[in-house]
């Protein structure tokens, strides 16, 4: 099928303290493979979120070969959405095109010969940057402009990693709006922080003492290199590309038009840039709330996928099979995929997590399983796997 790329700027007044009541413009792109002629209660839409530090065309559009997961999907006949939040890829950055506002640990990063510091500094704007209402203010302003951009009830949604913070709590707050839920290597804290005394999801509690006084961290190619090769088996030919760092590098740099043009200057000219990260309080994601109204796994069915070699989501205070236990209906499936880290969005098995996602989204079942914990191996036979 042919697919229609459309760029939108979605309005929406801000919830975000840097700039909260201003008029705001929320960046997504769509690739719509919809059949021709098609009526708007069989029109299938999917919205695509990002993670915590990655911006979402980097995710999921990087345009070469198999690797843009949108583009898979639109080819399927879905209407693909994909949207950043404030801080995050080509949506607004409050505060963030000063480097003073950075992690002042990450100043070393942008101190270079006519690079935006010269020396540490102070930022100017000392609180953290975004929180879990602004993201679900947004959320659902995306969600109803694609309502009524093309007269659906329901959009189907697929998160990676920290997208869970976001994309839970929504489809718990507003289950009337979701289809299904698919959380590719979701972030979840089972201990984390409540939503206020006396009510579901609200106001936050004071922020703690040591929470972060700056907007942003920056981070490095070399720091994703870093990370990504810590997650990559021996084990698993194939598992890495090996120019899967530059690949994905690019990718955010064509999302952050300032972060570009930070960082260490490179021997040809230019700079090989910074990421600008947005620094995010959360709330509202734990086995407390992940169970209320009975929603997830019940009217909302849940699909997690994750790599055997995932440490980020498996280790410490997150835990991905917590979530799993968490969701109170039965109407949820987990799949543990072999040699797959938590950057499968951009390795080997992204087609197999491809097609898991066609699967998942025409019958809400994948590899004939509609409920369970299952572990996939290199040759996609499924076996039973124990949640501990």
């Amino acid at each position: 099928m042919p697919v229609q790329t459309t760029e939108h700027e979605v309005p929406h007044t801000s919830t975000v303290p840097a700039n909260k009541g201003k008029a705001v413009k929320l960046r997504v792109r769509e690739h719509d493979g919809t059949p021709p002629n098609t009526p708007p209660d069989k029109r299938r839409v999917v919205l695509m979120l990002h993670g915590r530090t990655v911006p979402v065309l980097a995710v999921y559009d990087i345009g070469l070969g198999d690797y843009s997961w949108s583009r898979v999907l639109a080819h399927a006949g879905y209407d693909v959405f994909m949207m950043d939040l404030q801080g995050m890829g080509r949506s607004p950055r409050p505060e963030m095109d000063k480097a003073c506002n950075a992690n002042p640990d990450h100043h070393d990063r942008v101190t270079y010969p006519n690079l935006p510091l010269t020396s540490a500094c102070a930022p100017y704007y000392p609180h953290q940057l975004t929180n879990s209402q602004s993201d679900w203010d947004e959320l659902h302003a995306v969600v109803e402009y694609i309502k009524h951009r093309h007269g659906v009830q329901q959009l189907d949604m697929i998160g990676n990693s920290a997208a869970a913070f976001a994309m839970g709590p929504y489809a718990i707050q507003h289950k009337e709006n979701v289809r299904s839920l698919m959380f590719q290597a979701p972030a979840f804290t089972p201990n984390g922080q409540d939503s206020a005394p006396g009510t579901d999801f609200g106001a936050p509690f004071p922020m703690p003492r040591d929470t972060p006084p700056y907007p942003m961290a920056l981070g490095l190619k070399e720091g994703l290199k870093t990370a990504w090769k810590k997650e990559v088996s021996p084990d698993c030919p194939g598992q890495q590309a090996p120019d899967a760092v530059d690949l994905v590098w690019k990718a955010i740099m064509e999302s952050d038009d300032v972060g570009s043009t930070w960082g260490k200057p490179l021997p040809g000219g230019g700079t090989e840039g910074v990421s600008r990260q947005r620094q995010l309080f959360t709330w509202g994601w734990n086995k407390k709330t992940a169970p209320l109204h009975g929603t997830l796994g019940g009217p909302v069915p849940v699909c997690i996928v994750y790599g055997d070699l995932d440490k980020t989501v498996t280790e410490g205070v997150v835990s991905v099979t917590e979530l799993y236990k968490a969701i109170p209906g039965e109407n949820k499936l987990m799949f543990k995929v072999s040699c797959a880290s938590h950057q499968m969005v951009w390795e080997g098995r992204r087609t197999t997590l491809h097609t898991m996602s066609k699967q998942w989204l025409k019958h809400n079942k994948v590899f004939g399983r509609e409920k369970g914990s299952f572990h996939l191996d290199d040759n996609d036979d499924v076996t039973v796997l124990p949640v501990p």
